[in-house]
């Protein structure tokens, strides 16, 4: 998500489970290969396993995209036809690809020729117009085609024009009923679902149908429903971690960082949600609110913290 799963919400995502696998933000092409490259895609060791999230439609740039991602170790290797902002739309990527799957079809064929790494999709149900199960089906036929084995779904429409991104995230109705009816039909094909889902038991729910689930905006707002993810999903014992544990290892985590140069702000941000429902949680948010300050220190986590002690 933009803006939200950078390096440091990513480290905090991973104390409290161990084996979900982690995506980037989504990144552009034009980023990787003319840009800041340390600053798109330096990640900690300890996120593993974690997938970087492109954005583009060239083949061949995407290709050395996916190079790049190998190099600095990355898992997987995602790229994204699901998102309908104008800005993406005008650099010909993201949910508009869904129009042109042979185009999608050739990216993939590229960075599979490219990389070892697992090449996988993300996408809509549909764009605009084109939003029947068919026209669906279509394109995840031919991106198979290419050699993709694993689709992550957004059940929902997008329309590219006249919805904001955030409406696009609500407004259109979730068609979950479609992404069963695809992984029924394409049984050899990995099938991952998202949008609108919000809990575990959802996810164990949606689990009975498709082989994986994604969590966006709900990781983010409340990541602690994450704390029973590595039992739950993965049968496998998690790190074991209190929120509290948590907060103080993103202490040691925010000093480090900013002996490196960062700003206190842009770790802290994060953790807002850590205590989502907990008594003291507004207390603790507007306690975090100091990071704000250019003198802020990791302190603040510990004076927050007193808020919700109990």
């Amino acid at each position: 998500m933009m803006d939200r799963t950078d390096r440091h919400f990513r480290f905090f995502l991973r104390l409290i489970t161990e084996h979900t696998l982690l995506y980037t933000e989504m990144v552009t092409m034009q980023a990787i290969l003319r840009g800041d490259r340390a600053r798109h895609l330096d990640f900690n060791t300890e996120e593993h396993p974690v997938a970087l999230q492109l954005g583009g439609d060239d083949p061949t740039m995407l290709a050395e995209c996916a190079r790049i991602a190998a190099d600095y170790g990355y898992d997987e290797v995602n790229l994204n036809i699901g998102c309908p902002s104008e800005r993406v739309q005008k650099g010909s990527f993201g949910a508009c690809l869904m129009k042109t799957p042979d185009q999608v079809a050739a990216a993939v064929e590229a960075m599979r020729a490219a990389v070892d790494l697992p090449v996988t999709v993300k996408h809509r149900i549909g764009v605009d117009d084109m939003d029947d199960y068919a026209h669906m089906l279509r394109f995840v036929d031919i991106v198979a085609g290419a050699g993709c084995t694993r689709f992550t779904v957004h059940a929902r429409k997008a329309w590219l024009k006249g919805l904001s991104p955030k409406q696009n995230r609500t407004v259109p109705p979730l068609r979950y009923a479609d992404v069963y009816r695809l992984k029924a039909e394409r049984p050899d094909l990995q099938i991952e679902i998202n949008g609108g889902i919000h809990t575990l038991d959802e996810t164990m729910t949606h689990l009975e149908q498709v082989d994986a689930v994604m969590i966006g905006r709900a990781a983010y707002d409340n990541p602690w429903l994450f704390a029973e993810a590595d039992a739950r999903v993965f049968g496998r014992p998690g790190p074991g971690r209190t929120r509290v544990d948590v907060a103080q290892a993103m202490m040691d985590y925010a000093a480090n960082r900013q002996a490196q140069g960062d700003r206190i702000h842009h770790v802290v941000r994060h953790l807002h949600g850590l205590f989502q429902g907990v008594p003291g949680a507004r207390k603790w948010r507007r306690g975090l609110n100091a990071a704000i300050r250019k003198d802020a220190s990791p302190k603040v986590i510990e004076d927050a913290l007193a808020f919700v002690s109990g």
